[in-house]
């Protein structure tokens, strides 16, 4: 009831949707960088989002199933395989015992730079602090700590009876019909979208219409814990001291330098630059697909705009689940604990 890691790839780690409640501990929240593919692989099989996905960066691994399972991919398109066969994304998929799994592709500049990998009732990662997520920098959670090596061998929570059944579910699997919203579909836009952060006020006119204007390119000195931005200095009218205030997901942090960082899913606890703007969290699976060198543009939003656009992403992922609901009562007929 496992999968081997016959090739580690670039980074692999696996990461759910985080550890929340120990910010004031000083332990960052991880969890995967692009949340709609994270939970869009988990819906497909039928897990809760809660479960670990593998995220999978620019490089994919090579793996062996040791037994029959359910899988599903989703976000950067890594031109996966099964045995060689190309492997859809976003759909349900069945892997026999021996079957491997390979992404010979490498991503595509502006086509994303991770993808996810779900498999039916999760991997069997000891959680920490109540979360499966890997934190790289601190070597904890997830699989040791780190990402993926070679001979890893990674147990599954459950795996398929390999009886008459399995051929029955495989047809399943191939008939089943998905709709997804367009909320839930990962369509690039022109610009990313941003309300104006805490301290948006301390910039002169003149930064604060260069921010939204000007293009920015994502810096290769870029990583899970901030994204790095080159592109025209954006300062504050004046100088202020600043005081450390909780670091979030997708907050645009301006140091004395003028290059913006966005804070991302491995950011510290705290942090005291001033911070211009903050993305909003329908555009934040977006901003984690951008690649080093790729550009970056900001387009201003209200608040209300950016509930609106949460409403509706969670009403879709509510109706997904339910259309889902058949093929997840089939699916855990045919597994075994």
């Amino acid at each position: 009831m496992s999968i081997t890691v016959l090739k580690p790839g670039l980074q692999s780690s696996f990461q759910d949707m985080g550890r929340t409640g120990y910010q004031h501990l000083g332990v960052p929240v991880n969890g995967a960088m692009d949340e709609r593919a994270h939970r869009l692989a988990s819906l497909l099989v039928g897990n809760s989002p809660n479960r670990a996905t593998l995220e999978i960066t620019l490089v994919g691994p090579v793996l062996r199933f040791e037994a029959a399972a359910c899988f599903a991919l989703a976000g950067a398109d890594l031109g996966a395989t099964l045995n060689g066969a190309a492997v859809p994304m976003l759909r349900p998929q069945l892997a026999r015992a021996g079957d491997l799994l390979a992404f010979p592709v490498r991503a595509a500049p502006g086509r994303g730079a991770r993808a996810y990998l779900a498999v039916h009732g999760g991997y069997a990662i000891e959680p920490v602090m109540g979360s499966e997520s890997t934190y790289l920098r601190g070597g904890f959670g997830g699989l040791h700590g780190r990402a993926l090596i070679k001979g890893d061998i990674v147990g599954l929570r459950r795996t398929l009876h390999d009886d008459d059944g399995l051929a029955a579910l495989d047809a399943a699997m191939q008939a089943l019909r998905l709709y997804l919203p367009a909320t839930l579909v990962s369509t690039p836009r022109a610009a990313l979208r941003v309300m104006p952060g805490s301290h948006w006020h301390l910039f002169d006119a003149e930064s604060q219409a260069r921010f939204v204007q000007a293009e920015f390119r994502v810096s290769p000195a870029s990583d899970r814990m901030g994204y790095r931005l080159t592109g025209p200095g954006i300062h504050q009218a004046s100088a202020t001291q600043m005081l450390s205030e909780a670091a979030c997901f997708g907050s645009v942090q301006v140091p004395a330098d003028g290059q913006p960082i966005v804070l991302m899913a491995d950011r510290q606890t705290t942090g005291g630059y001033s911070k211009i703007v903050q993305v909003i969290s329908a555009d934040l699976p977006l901003l984690a697909q951008y690649t080093p060198g790729q550009g970056v543009h900001f387009a201003l939003t209200t608040l209300q705009e950016a509930q609106r656009l949460d409403q509706a992403r969670e009403r879709a992922y509510a109706g997904l689940e339910a259309a889902l609901a058949p093929f997840r009562e089939r699916l855990a007929a045919q597994a075994e604990q």
